[in-house]
């Protein structure tokens, strides 16, 4: 099979400077649908500023950076559009002065009990965010994550709050949402001990340059290695088979 055509992502030469200062520098970097990688470095690694560059959020200063073959496309300012398909979850996206229940149901999430099945996380649902934990907002966010339905998740520092049970409950959900929706993922935290029990790919990252790439435990579902997936796919909630072809 032609590995060109499972490619999502495909990064040459990428650069990114801040104040005259490169902060990423990346020669070359595949991504492949239906794929969990891992993203590992520590701070200053350039971890979030890969995330944001394949999300769309930010644009490359040098370089080439294609998903789908192609690159983003930009406004007349060369701010680059957004890309409904692809998510980036932090906790910056949260409005902290909203409270969990709305937040919730404005995100048309209804069956929460499976979220909040035990007494401490229950007491969640009542209060405001800006009440919570660094654990309990981490929680939250990825509760908006795993239903968000993208075809591309990026979830940056991930689980780095979450306790040893909220990791493992979100890690069995990740996974479960990549067999069976082939939905690519991307995590980044400063370390490998829970990415490399979720990644079939680990990518460590230091002062913005790739220092080694290594397999992680878990295998790429082989439904979703082969381009022809695209046609037969699980159909998703958010974007169905019109919208979202070539998955």
């Amino acid at each position: 099979m032609n590995q060109q055509s499972t490619l999502i992502y495909e990064l040459k030469d990428l650069k990114k400077t801040y104040n005259n200062q490169t902060v990423l520098n990346i020669r070359r970097l595949q991504f492949h649908r239906g794929t969990i990688y891992g993203i590992v470095g520590p701070i200053g690694s350039g971890k979030t500023t890969l995330l944001n560059l394949m999300s769309g959020h930010d644009k490359e200063s040098d370089g080439l950076l294609k998903y789908d073959m192609n690159q983003f496309k930009t406004n007349w300012l060369g701010k680059t559009l957004s890309t409904p398909e692809i998510q980036l979850f932090n906790s910056e996206k949260i409005n902290n002065n909203a409270k969990v229940s709305n937040l919730l149901s404005s995100n048309k999430i209804d069956n929460v009990s499976k979220y909040f099945n035990n007494s401490s996380l229950k007491l969640i649902q009542n209060k405001n965010i800006k009440d919570l934990s660094k654990g309990e907002v981490a929680y939250l966010n990825m509760i908006l994550a795993v239903n968000s339905d993208p075809r591309v998740l990026l979830i940056d520092d991930y689980a780095i709050n979450f306790d040893k049970n909220m990791e493992l409950d979100f890690r069995k959900k990740l996974i479960l949402m990549n067999k069976n929706l082939g939905t690519t993922i991307l995590l980044s935290a400063p370390n490998d001990q829970n990415l490399k029990f979720i990644s079939s790919v680990l990518i460590y990252l230091d002062n913005g340059h790739i220092s080694k790439i290594r397999s992680g435990v878990a295998k790429t579902p082989k439904k979703y290695t082969k381009s022809s997936n695209d046609k037969k796919g699980v159909k998703s909630k958010r974007f169905n088979s019109k919208k979202r072809t070539n998955r």
